[in-house]
């Protein structure tokens, strides 16, 4: 049987990065992973730019049942560690919106800089090898691959969550994790879709493709990002955020116009434009066809001359505090994250090893600990990976 020093379940992001820090140890480290090409969320993230991290990594922009859990790892390995990665490997990258950090070219600079850094260190990378079960060896862990039974002192498993399953995602880190007796946070799709059903769903679909600037609110958190209208319900920034902190059957509180006045500025369009229909004085302020849907959820009709102070104060309201119950999300299929995991509390907050399992080690999206839309989540592959990396 072969035999390694360490065997890292996954060849995504945290995978990679944990095999290149623990082999610059010296340790004799193997990669493994079931698909044919290393980072494949890498590769798709960001519309192939991979936002690779973000300038304002903070703690409340982590969820989790302890979302303190991920400090450690964070402030040892930070976003300014990996920028200067990135810059040592000639990987040229700019910054968008709210901090986030994408590549200028190709997501796969990324995955060509991590692979060639593991090759440099002395590991090895095995793909096209499935993984079915992990168990206590003689000396440490035997890891039953499709390629046979492999030995290992220590086994990291970096093997993701359940969230697009297209690429390969599946649920095995967390039948690993139970398998040892550790808790699994129950998981649900984040960073995903919100759909709806009936009437709500039909008038959404004749948006389609509408996008505004809105304020989406649930579970006491909001945010002030895009809002795009789609075939099935609604997606773009706000909602891909919103959907880690909705819960089912609640609603969501949307401001269709996010710091934009509707109602005063119609009262005062009253006198020099009167005779304009009241659809059509608040298409100035939004797109039409979302202009007409808000005048018939207002129940206003007529024109603008013919609405009372009470009228526009209702159709202000309309527009800057929808109140909508989604029917549920997309699934996994879209997501971009799995919510929930491996249970924080049953890890070492250092070295990622399961405290009652010594040797045996969970990092990256596997684990209870989920970022924000916006290279939070590759942030946390990164520091958690090379935090393990130090250890295992």
């Amino acid at each position: 049987m072969e035999s390694w020093d360490v065997i890292i379940l996954g060849a995504g992001a945290a995978g990679l990065f944990c095999g290149i820090e623990a082999a610059r140890r010296g340790r004799r480290v193997l990669v493994v992973d079931h698909a044919k090409a290393p980072g494949e969320k890498i590769r798709i993230s960001g519309g192939g730019r991979c936002n690779f991290t973000n300038m304002y990594i903070e703690p409340h922009k982590f969820l989790g049942e302890n979302p303190r859990f991920a400090l450690s790892a964070l402030n040892r390995y930070t976003q300014w560690d990996f920028i200067e990665r990135v810059d040592a490997a000639g990987i040229p990258w700019h910054e968008k919106t709210l901090g986030q950090l994408f590549c200028d070219t190709s997501a796969k600079d990324i995955i060509a800089m991590l692979t060639r850094e593991l090759a440099e260190a002395g590991a090895t990378l095995r793909l096209g090898c499935g993984v079915s079960d992990v168990t206590r060896g003689a000396a440490g862990f035997v890891v039953d691959t499709t390629s046979g039974p492999l030995a290992a002192e220590a086994v990291v498993v970096a093997t993701g969550g359940k969230s697009i399953p297209k690429i390969g995602a599946s649920g095995i880190g967390y039948h690993i994790a139970e398998h040892f007796g550790l808790r699994i946070v129950p998981t649900r799709p984040a960073l995903v879709p919100l759909t709806f059903e009936g009437q709500l769903k039909a008038d959404m679909a004749t948006l389609s493709g509408t996008s505004v600037q809105a304020t989406v609110a649930a579970g006491g958190t909001s945010f002030d990002e895009g809002l795009l209208f789609t075939h099935r319900g609604l997606s773009g920034p706000s909602i891909l955020q919103i959907s880690s902190y909705w819960t089912e059957g609640a609603p969501i509180t949307v401001d269709l116009a996010a710091n934009t006045p509707i109602a005063e500025p119609l009262k005062a369009a009253r006198q020099e434009a009167g005779k304009i229909s009241i659809k059509n004085a608040l298409a100035r302020h939004l797109p039409e066809k979302l202009a007409v849907q808000v005048v018939a959820r207002a129940q206003v009709s007529g024109t603008l001359a013919d609405q009372s102070n009470a009228a526009l104060d209702a159709l202000d309201a309309a527009v800057h505090s929808w109140d909508v119950t989604p029917a549920g999300t997309e699934g996994y299929h879209t997501a971009e994250v799995t919510l929930g995991g491996v249970d924080t509390a049953a890890l070492d907050g250092r070295t990622f090893a399961a405290r009652t399992v010594p040797g045996l080690h969970f990092i990256g999206e596997v684990v209870d600990v989920t970022g924000w839309l916006g290279g939070y989540n590759f942030q946390w592959a990164w520091s958690s990976g090379w935090a393990c990396g130090q250890a295992c």
